[in-house]
């Protein structure tokens, strides 16, 4: 025997779960839409002043806390039609059946989606920009701060926390470039596109687009409905960002393990062990690492869900597929946060950084370029010679022992050896910095001009940020004031 709709499995598998998510995370922008489509629909003299007054008193008088809290018993398909039933006996069912004029489910899911997406976006955006500043306030005060370079996990050369903490910080600079230019490829408004198709009546698309805070329109109505790139570009533009995030997380945790020691988080940051007394874990790190690595996935996700579905509409793309966007930017915004929160109380062992870049060898590339300057000789020669002498030293550092090797060196080959001075100088690990003044070096000459530029772009961006959420803010403050004339001039 064949159920009633909906069927109890059908009810409880896929219908309770879109009604929940739905209330969660689209009522807002659902309610804005019937808004701006309705003051839209009497500007154009589709519906009647006197309905779209009795409309508009309706959704004022709808109580969104009551939507909130109530339960999925399948008297109803979704929230879309829960919302017109209450908006029915508000105002009536012939006047409720109005708004709907010129408009589909279609066309109302992929504006609430780009709504919601958007904001998204921005929240992300807004911690990047924190964590910029938590950044290249740090990078400024440690720009002298001497440390090792790594490559392949070796100590590699010296340079500067600041360096370091700059090409981070560029990183995220892309990071910001890329969300918000997928920003402006959501904010595009689908709104008019109905079913597929648009309409017959003379709806204007501009007026809905402007009022809900759109920059342009997703103007072919068959691609406004099908398309999925909007959500393609910024999960993967999160993926992006959650991979950068989550490389410089695990720096941050192998600088906190006793055998780096250059990172110490604060009390507030760290976790202790049940059985071990000694234990400060940096497991707000581990946090974030996981947080970044969640996001990633989840954003990775989104793709392959999508992968080989067709052009059209499809619940694929709907239903139960947006709460995977949310939650995959929920957990990168995690991250974000959490990351410039340990950072802001946390301390670098300046000294004991020092004193790594200092030894190990990281500054004999130097000795090789001054052997290049001195005397003349090609950089493969000189790197022979300074090769030699690091092979003889058997691991133990000592700068006497490599200019003395590097000397013997250039004797037996004839070469006029520059002032053993000079060679020790080389060795110095603050002139190898000094000397690194090319654009993009860690000198002072060349970090600090980039320093203030980073402080610049990171004004400009915030400045973009906060003119966005004013466009929206200001949107919706428009529809409040078209709304209230509406219903004044009855």
């Amino acid at each position: 025997m064949a159920s009633k709709f909906p069927a109890p499995i059908y009810r409880d598998t896929v219908l309770a779960h879109v009604f929940a998510d739905a209330k969660r995370l689209f009522l807002d922008s659902m309610i804005e839409i019937d808004y701006a489509h309705l003051l839209m629909l009497a500007q154009q003299e589709i519906v009647s002043r006197e309905t779209a007054v009795l409309c508009l008193r309706a959704l004022d008088s709808l109580d969104l806390a009551a939507i909130r809290s109530t339960p999925y018993d399948g008297s109803v398909e979704d929230l879309f039609f829960l919302i017109e039933q209450k908006l029915a006996d508000l105002c009536g069912a012939e006047n409720a059946g109005r708004i709907h004029t010129a408009r589909s489910r279609n066309d109302i899911d992929m504006t609430m989606y780009r709504m919601v997406l958007r904001s998204r976006l921005l929240a992300t955006l807004d911690a990047v920009a924190a964590l910029r500043t938590r950044l290249v306030a740090l990078a400024s005060e440690h720009r002298s701060a001497l440390m090792p370079a790594y490559t392949h996990n070796q100590p590699a050369q010296p340079t500067t926390l600041g360096h370091y903490l700059m090409a981070i910080l560029e990183v995220l600079e892309r990071d910001t470039e890329r969300l918000q230019a997928a920003f402006v490829r959501v904010n595009r408004s689908p709104l008019g596109a109905c079913a597929i198709t648009t309409t017959g009546f003379p709806i204007d698309r501009a007026q809905t687009m402007t009022m809900l805070g759109f920059n342009s329109l997703q103007t072919n109505s068959y691609g406004a409905i099908a398309s999925v790139d909007y959500i393609t570009e910024s999960c993967s533009v999160l993926a992006v960002t959650m991979l950068n995030l989550g490389r410089f997380a695990q720096d941050l945790l192998l600088w906190s393990t006793a055998e780096f020691n250059f990172l110490r988080l604060s009390d507030g940051y760290v976790q202790i062990s049940s059985i071990m007394p000694q234990k400060r874990n940096p497991v707000p790190l581990e946090h974030v690492r996981i947080l970044s690595s969640r996001s990633l996935s989840e954003a990775q996700s989104t793709l392959q869900s999508l992968h080989n579905t067709p052009f059209a509409d499809m619940n694929d793309s709907e239903d139960s597929f947006q709460p995977l966007v949310d939650l995959a930017f929920t957990d990168g915004l995690r991250a974000l946060l959490l990351l410039e929160g340990a950072l802001s109380e946390a301390t670098f062992n300046l000294d004991h950084m020092r004193a790594r870049a200092a030894g190990s060898f990281l500054t004999v590339t130097e000795l090789a370029d001054t052997l290049v300057r001195e005397t003349g000789i090609s950089f493969h020669q000189a790197h022979a010679f300074v090769a030699a002498a690091v092979k003889s030293a058997n691991g133990v550092f000592s700068p006497e022992a490599m200019v003395a090797s590097v000397l013997a060196s250039l004797a037996v080959a004839g070469i006029k050896a520059p002032e053993a001075s000079i060679l020790f100088h080389a060795l110095d690990p603050e002139y190898f910095v000094a000397i690194r003044s090319v654009p993009g070096g860690p000198a002072l000459a060349a970090l600090s001009p980039e320093i203030a530029r980073a402080e610049t772009q990171l004004a400009t961006d915030r400045s973009w940020i906060a003119s966005q959420r004013e466009q929206i803010l200001s949107a919706q403050q428009s529809i409040r004031k078209a709304a209230d004339a509406l219903l004044a001039a009855q």
